[in-house]
Formats: structure tokens, sequence, C-alpha cells
């Protein structure tokens, strides 16, 4: 279709080359370059569309993968389960057929039998605990990154890891360089995030901030070294989320990781850039699972 559209348009221009100034024939082939560009740069963005829309998916996908995964776990330990009561009659009459058991030997092994169904329920509510986690987790990831939807995953990044969800935001959102100082453009990328957390007001989060491993030359404003300026971005970042967005202060760790934690090694100066970033680390609820342990 394209060729044909450039075809016409020569035949065109060729017709009434005789009756058209060479200025206007010059105006008319820039305008057709412009419109030859254009078209191009809307391919590519339709091309990145679409690749944005496949990778949601594929996270999308394996999630649920994971849900049936656990699903048949959780089905084959209650057939285990079944298997043990469905026999326990049947050895316990052979228990007590044998000479060498006394009768309250049989039955302390009735009780121990008989806790099958106790621990069923542990393990069930275990079950259920991690489930519930695993999709609110999801449900956590997926309304970040549709508030933070217009910005690329090169500026910010919402993932989940070994059960945590972590929102890695680059320096260039949010400070000046070599400064804990504030950009302009830092509330509205912090509002979107603290417009999710504050929807959710049973989690607790951490804010991590992250340097790379340049030193910074001399006392750069106050700032000791990288470990000093990582604390105070981080700190920067949870007084905003109070002050500005009313984030209950409760909920809130504020770390310094310095250099120590890079995603990429320090070699280059796009990698040093990648390893400048806030995090923040949505911290499990670990109290849900100890209440479990303790009714065992």
């Amino acid at each position: 279709m394209k060729s044909k559209i450039f075809l016409a348009l020569a035949i065109v221009s060729l017709g009434a080359y005789s009756c058209v100034s060479p200025k206007k024939l010059q105006e008319k082939e820039d305008k057709i370059a412009q419109l030859t560009g254009a078209y191009a740069e809307l391919q590519g963005k339709l091309r990145d569309a679409e690749d944005a829309l496949g990778k949601s998916k594929s996270e999308e996908d394996k999630a649920s993968e994971k849900a049936k995964n656990l699903q048949s776990s959780v089905e084959d330990l209650n057939k285990q389960v079944e298997y043990l009561r469905a026999n326990n009659n049947v050895v316990l009459g052979q228990l007590k057929d044998l000479s060498v058991l006394s009768g309250s030997q049989a039955e302390s092994i009735k009780k121990s039998l008989d806790n099958i169904g106790s621990k069923d329920a542990y393990i069930q509510g275990l079950q259920n605990s991690i489930a519930r986690k695993d999709s609110i987790n999801m449900n956590l990831v997926m309304n970040l990154k549709g508030a933070i939807g217009d910005l690329s995953d090169g500026d910010i990044n919402v993932k989940i890891d070994k059960g945590v969800v972590y929102v890695d935001i680059s320096d260039k959102l949010l400070f000046k360089s070599g400064s804990f100082e504030i950009t302009p453009k830092a509330k509205t990328v912090l509002g979107k995030v603290a417009k999710v957390l504050a929807a959710q007001p049973s989690i607790e989060f951490m804010v991590e901030g992250h340097t790379d491993s340049k030193q910074l030359i001399g006392n750069s404003n106050g700032i000791e070294d990288n470990w000093d300026l990582s604390v105070k971005r981080a700190t920067t970042v949870v007084r905003i989320l109070q002050e500005t967005y009313s984030i209950d202060p409760k909920r809130m760790t504020a770390a310094g990781r310095s250099e120590y934690l890079p995603l990429v090694e320090n070699n280059t100066a796009e990698n040093r850039a990648r390893n400048r970033r806030t995090r923040i680390v949505i911290l499990p609820q670990l109290d849900q699972f100890f209440n479990l342990l303790e009714k065992k």
C-alpha cells in the first residue's frame, strides 16, 4: 500500500512538473518526505505498544501457571490425608493384635493419627495465606503499572521477585545529580505511586536509596559519601510520601544501600545510571504466617 501511494505521488508530481515552478515542486517533495517520516514514526510507536502488551500478557500467564501449580500441590496433600484417614482403623486393629503393644501404646498411636485432621487444617491455612498473598501482590503490581503507565521501563520498573514487590525509580526522575534535592517531576511520579499505596493501608514498605560506585568529590552539599547520599535520598522520599500524600509514617522504613547492591556492574556510564535508583520494597506480611505457626 505504501509503495502504491509513493508511485501515485510520483506520477502526479511528474505530470504537474511543466505547470509548477521549481520552488513549489520542491515544497511538495519536502511535504512528501515529512509525511513519510511521520508514517515511519507511527509504525515504530505501534510496534512499541504491541511489545508492551505482549510483556504484560506474559506476566499474567506466569501468575496463572503459578496458581495452578499451587492448587495441584494442595490437592495432592489432601489425597494423602484422606488415605491416612481411610487406613486409620485398619492400622489400629493390626497393632492391637500384636502382643508387643499394650493398650496404652495403641491409644497413643491413635491420638497421633487423630492429629492428622488438625495438621491438614494447619497446612490448608498456610496454603490459603500464600495464595492470598500472591493474589494481593499481583493485583498491586497491575495497579502500579496502570498508575505509572506513561513512563518507560527504563525510568521506572515494577516487578515481583520471590514473592516481594519491587518498584525501582531512576534517580533522574527524582533527584539532581549528586544531590538529595528533589526535581520538579519527582512529586508527580511519587504521587502516582502514593495513590496505589494509600489504597492498601495494611501494606508496609521500605524506601531504599542506591548509588553507583563513583565517589563524590569533596564534601558536596554537606554529603559525606555514597552511604550518606543514599540515606538522605531515602528519607527525602519518605518525607514527601508522609507530608504531601499523607501516607502513615508507621508504614514506612527509610534505608540507604549506597553502592553495594547494584543491578549491573558499574563499568559504563549507562550501567552506572541504572544503578542510581530509589527502590520501594513492599514488605511481606510475616505476622500472618507467625499467627498460623502459633496456632499449630
